[in-house]
């Protein structure tokens, strides 16, 4: 794999995947764990030049581009989509985590490519296809972010699909809350309301819906973030320590999943400031946006609240912010 340069992100841009490593980081010591996963996660050029910001203080603040990709491994790469988009903001001591997640329909400028696209109006999670998937699509997804919001980023990952389900199975599975019944449009399952136990196919099916529930998207980015914090408050319970082959074997499957991109801060030091984040430190954030049908064609609208949202991401606001606008924060 190379050098062992940059390596700070490859733990937590994967957000559920790297904090159930930053949990296990803590009884397995840093050192260990770190030279474990770097010889496996895969690296890539993620962030636009426009959209990357250099910088070398781990304790923040921190903003973060996460991907998950439509594309599960084996598959075609055609046609890719980026079925989730995150932004994840850590304020300055690292104490929180904000989950802001992107609608996939949201109406945007997306900037010209190296490819030949020539840039217009379109679906924000069209950019990663547009821009011809894997590196070259996540950096026009970041370009895209980056006009669309004024962030610049310190790292960036692409999470496939194969990976987290790996990653749920081996954890022995999340606990999830269904608060309304739901079919899936992938397998036709049937998610009735309740509290249980899911493997990963099971999870990643749940979180993947969005038609028929009453806020359709907004749901599903929901579910979503519920779906990372069930991850963590897991790999807290499981004595992985005790079970080396397994721990292994979390490792190979989260390095496996993970495309990153990473801005130099040495992984080390990364986990020693992540360790303190608790489980109940995480905030979920909707984008302050409506449905709008423009053309015959169903978009996400961007509303004044969401330039307000990240102004104060910009600002180190966001404390202030969610409190005063509760009803864009998801329980989780």
């Amino acid at each position: 794999m190379g050098t062992a340069a940059p390596r700070w992100a490859r733990i937590l841009v994967g957000v559920g995947l790297a904090l159930a490593l930053i949990a296990v980081a803590a009884v397995v010591g840093v050192r260990a764990l770190t030279e474990r996963y770097d010889r496996s996660v895969t690296r890539g050029h993620l962030l636009d030049d426009d959209a990357r910001r250099n910088r070398t203080d781990p304790d923040g603040p921190l903003n973060y581009l996460l991907i998950g990709s439509d594309r599960f491994r084996g598959a075609d790469d055609a046609d890719q989509r980026s079925d989730t988009i995150l932004i994840v903001h850590l304020p300055a001591g690292l104490r929180q985590a904000y989950l802001i997640s992107v609608p996939r329909d949201l109406l945007v400028t997306i900037p010209p490519a190296g490819n030949g696209y020539g840039g217009g109006e379109d679906k924000v999670n069209a950019a990663y296809d547009l821009g011809g998937g894997g590196d070259s699509g996540a950096r026009l997804l970041s370009a895209t972010l980056h006009r669309l919001t004024g962030l610049e980023f310190d790292g960036a990952a692409v999470v496939d699909f194969t990976g987290l389900r790996q990653v749920v199975d081996l954890l022995g599975g999340v606990r999830m809350c269904v608060d309304t019944e739901v079919r899936s449009v992938h397998t036709g399952t049937v998610f009735t309301p309740g509290c249980r136990q899911m493997d990963g196919a099971a999870a990643l099916d749940y979180v993947r819906q969005r038609y028929d529930l009453p806020e359709g998207d907004y749901d599903r980015q929901r579910h979503q973030q519920q779906l990372l914090r069930a991850m963590l408050d897991r790999a807290g319970q499981t004595d992985l320590l005790g079970d080396p082959l397994k721990l292994d074997s979390l490792i190979r499957a989260v390095g496996e999943s993970l495309t990153v991109d990473t801005n130099g801060v040495p992984l080390e030091d990364l986990v020693l400031a992540l360790r303190a984040l608790p489980a109940d430190g995480l905030v979920g954030v909707r984008v302050p946006s409506s449905p709008q049908l423009i053309g015959q064609v169903s978009y996400v609208v961007l509303d004044g609240g969401g330039t307000e949202l990240f102004r104060a991401v910009r600002g180190e606001r966001m404390t202030r912010w969610a409190a005063a606008n509760p009803q864009w924060v998801n329980s989780l």
